[in-house]
């Protein structure tokens, strides 16, 4: 093992116990905060530099000039997929964030398409460019671990984002930092089931087959469903799993469409995207169909089209949470302090709550007309940040 791996690796476990709960994509997180050690000098004390499976809220992001240290360094993004606006979104928190720090001479960036042999193709060309730090939404979950387990053994300091490829968080790699997927999917469906009186046929649309991220939302899901029995979950008949929309707004509207022509009648959605939805609704409208329940994460299309449909809709109400783009941010203050050997106890599982909800006064949606379609506005970026991205 190389003296970088053994900095970070040994930072994060000791012959004592570790909490190494939270990121598994299989299970989703408990929801159990764990607590950092006290005591003893941090600078030496392993357990206390960098623990992994913290659980907390966005306010607990630190700033990165904690964690940037002084030499040179080389940052990557290793995105498992990078054709739709929120991972468009996510990377640029990414790179806003490195480039604060003075002492990152280069910021790299790979989009493998979705395609798993390519995603892994990009993590060893980073590894072989002397990238430092990895952070990565491994979409292509466990296929990933034997090539980020080499990454770790060569020294980088790899954090995966959103879908936690399983293994061993601390030993594997640094962490994996996420939302509380279960809560999330749980939450948003108990939400929409309410709408729904307690009653109908409901649908969760994920990402593409089999990603891990989609797969602990649907079991958030799945929670809720076993709660109200009234309910039936069209996706237990087709195959018991996530609906594939892709993430794309265009392959939404066909899945969607496709879906009222088989079952023809859909009382409520939650979906794991937002942005994506607003193809959903689209099927529903073009069909003639009336528009149901809708939860997914914020999106500024997704909140304006209700403002749009909502007289003429009288089922028709939304919620969210937040798209939590800013997740890379702290992934990336995890994997610094890995490979400076600085403390960082900042959370790697973020609860989250419901910000928009269309039927409460003091949540009501946010559209900002002004902003591009694609625009998440709990994203963090600025007014001027979004409209360049979206080359508006």
């Amino acid at each position: 093992m190389s003296s970088k791996t053994k900095l970070f690796v040994a930072a994060m476990f000791t012959s004592g116990s570790l909490v190494l709960a939270g990121c598994a994509a299989d299970s989703g997180s408990t929801g159990e905060t764990s607590t950092p050690s006290e005591g003893g000098d941090q600078g030496t004390s392993a357990e206390s530099l960098i623990p992994v499976g913290i659980v907390g809220v966005q306010g607990d992001i630190l700033d990165i000039s904690e964690f940037c240290g002084d030499q040179p360094l080389k940052v990557g993004f290793a995105d498992g997929f990078g054709g739709n606006s929120w991972r468009a979104t996510t990377r640029a928190i990414f790179e806003a964030e490195a480039a604060k720090c003075d002492n990152i001479t280069e910021i790299l960036y790979t989009d493998a398409q979705a395609d798993t042999q390519k995603a892994i193709s990009d993590i060893n060309s980073m590894v072989a460019q002397g990238v430092n730090v990895i952070v990565s939404f491994t979409d292509a979950g466990e296929a990933l671990l034997p090539t980020i387990r080499a990454a770790t053994e060569a020294g980088v300091a790899f954090v995966p984002i959103i879908a936690c490829p399983g293994g061993e968080p601390g030993v594997d790699y640094v962490d994996c930092v996420s939302e509380n997927v279960d809560t999330y999917g749980y939450g948003l469906a108990l939400w929409t089931i309410e709408q729904m009186g307690g009653e109908g046929n409901l649908v969760m649309l994920g990402g593409q087959a089999g990603n891990p991220y989609s797969t602990a939302v649907y079991n958030g899901a799945k929670r809720a469903v076993a709660e109200n029995p009234n309910i039936t979950f069209l996706n237990e008949q087709l195959g018991d799993t996530f609906v594939d929309t892709g993430w794309e707004p265009g392959l939404t509207k066909q899945v969607v469409a496709g879906l009222l022509t088989q079952f023809g009648q859909i009382d409520g959605i939650v979906a794991d995207y937002g942005g994506g939805s607003v193809g959903g609704i689209e099927a529903f409208l073009d069909a003639g169909v009336a528009l149901p329940p809708w939860s997914a994460n914020d999106s500024n299309e997704f909140a304006c089209l209700w403002y749009q449909y909502k007289d003429t809709q009288p089922n028709y109400q939304v919620a969210t949470m937040s798209s939590r783009n800013w997740v890379s941010a702290p992934a990336l203050h995890k994997g610094l302090a890995a490979v400076n050997g600085l403390p960082n106890t900042e959370p790697s599982t973020y609860n989250l709550e419901i910000i928009e909800d269309s039927t409460d006064p003091n949540k009501q949606p946010v559209c900002e007309p002004d902003l591009p379609n694609d625009a998440i506005i709990s994203s963090g970026l600025s007014v001027d940040q979004l409209k360049a991205l979206f080359g508006q």
